[in-house]
């Protein structure tokens, strides 16, 4: 395709997310489902008619965007608050994964007949709480949550990518790797958490340091900076091994809760770059689906919304939050923002990156059980959240 038909079809996209994302304010519609839609629309199946199979491609403009998108998540969580939710948030952004993934398995496997290999893919994929959307979910509303139930579900969200990450590439290996072995699986594990943690402390830390005592020619050079730090930040974790997405994460919450020259400059560009990287980010996925498509995986997809989001996610959350603080009305809120986006769509572009057998029907599914989540546990988040008074007054 020629570069300026390129860059001006890209250009008109990005300006209708920008006037959906007033439509998503007034008529309370997920802006993810809006950008979504657009990229369907814009599809092979849909009046744009472009054609766009490219799962690899998608798989690197998502993981770039997924780390600017925690980062910025990280620059506008406040550590006071994260502080006194960091043992039970740990415990849900990590085991709560297991276990979702977990009950999820043995209800699509020996309830719905699905296949063994498709079903522990889809259980997975699909574990653990999507960051971009509730960030986008929480951050729009206008009425404050109770104390501990916010920053909760940010610290999670925010920081448990790493273990369903960790389970999808660990499943897809076992199916393709026949020497493959449990103990490495473990180690790669325990090795990325304990990394990625550092790393992010570290090098957020180094760069606080560095900010506070190196004043800048330029306040338009701070943005730079922080966009320079997210790529060495990931870049190096990753490369050491570590878990590149939390580390961005924790990089972010200790820039945003530091003092130094520019700071709200540098949020501000941040929270810019971070929706065109959530807009490009859902119109490449939306590129990537075929509509037509979806039709044919809609009842199974269904039947995995239901038990994800009745049986699976509550199991986990309640005994993650067993002998908690949190009332029972609290631990069914937390069990109904287990919102699912960007980043099981992203880890279901794997499978067809290496060809897996049913990867595109693997790829349906999940699309179409994101589609489900956003619509319905998005749309009445706020009202259960109503219903059980959990705003503050």
């Amino acid at each position: 395709m020629n570069l300026n038909l390129l860059l001006g079809i890209a250009g008109i996209l990005m300006l209708f997310c920008v006037f959906a994302n007033r439509l998503s304010d007034r008529y309370g519609i997920p802006a993810m489902l809006m950008f979504l839609g657009l990229g369907m629309l814009a599809g092979s199946d849909g009046v744009g008619q472009i054609q766009f199979y490219d799962a690899k491609l998608s798989n690197h403009i998502g993981t770039v965007a997924l780390i600017f998108i925690l980062f910025t998540g990280g620059l506008e969580t406040r550590w006071n608050d994260v502080k006194p939710v960091i043992f039970r948030g740990t415990l849900l952004s990590t085991l709560g994964v297991v276990f979702t993934a977990l009950f999820l398995y043995l209800c699509t496997h020996f309830i719905l007949g699905i296949s063994n290999q498709i079903a522990l893919l889809l259980s997975v994929i699909v574990s653990s709480t999507d960051a971009p959307a509730v960030f986008s979910l929480l951050r729009s509303q206008k009425k404050e949550l109770k104390s501990g139930l916010k920053p909760l579900l940010e610290f999670e969200s925010g920081s448990n990518d790493p273990m369903a990450i960790l389970l999808s590439m660990g499943v897809i290996q076992i199916f393709s790797t026949p020497d493959f072995n449990g103990a490495i699986l473990l180690l790669n594990f325990v090795l990325q958490l304990v990394l990625g943690t550092a790393f992010g402390i570290l090098i957020g830390k180094a760069a606080v340091y560095v900010l506070s005592k190196l004043r800048l020619a330029y306040s338009g050079l701070y943005p730079v900076f922080g966009v320079g730090l997210v790529m060495v930040t990931f870049s190096f974790t990753q490369i050491a091994f570590g878990n590149g997405y939390l580390a961005v994460y924790l990089c972010g919450i200790i820039l945003g809760n530091a003092g130094f020259m520019y700071r709200r400059h540098l949020l501000r560009f941040h929270d810019s770059l971070g929706w065109i990287m959530q807009i490009g980010m859902f119109l490449i996925l939306g590129l990537l689906v075929n509509p037509a498509e979806l039709l044919d995986v809609f009842w199974l997809s269904f039947g995995c919304s239901v038990f994800l989001v009745f049986i699976a996610r509550p199991l986990a959350v309640f005994l993650c939050l067993y002998k908690s603080k949190y009332s029972f009305e609290e631990k069914i809120f937390i069990s109904w923002a287990g919102l699912k986006g960007a980043v099981p769509i992203i880890l279901a572009t794997y499978p067809l990156m290496v060809n897996s057998p049913n990867s595109q029907f693997l790829f349906n599914t999940i699309f179409f059980i994101v589609i489900l989540s956003v619509l319905v546990q998005g749309q009445t988040l706020p009202l259960l959240a109503k219903k059980f008074k959990l705003y503050k007054k």
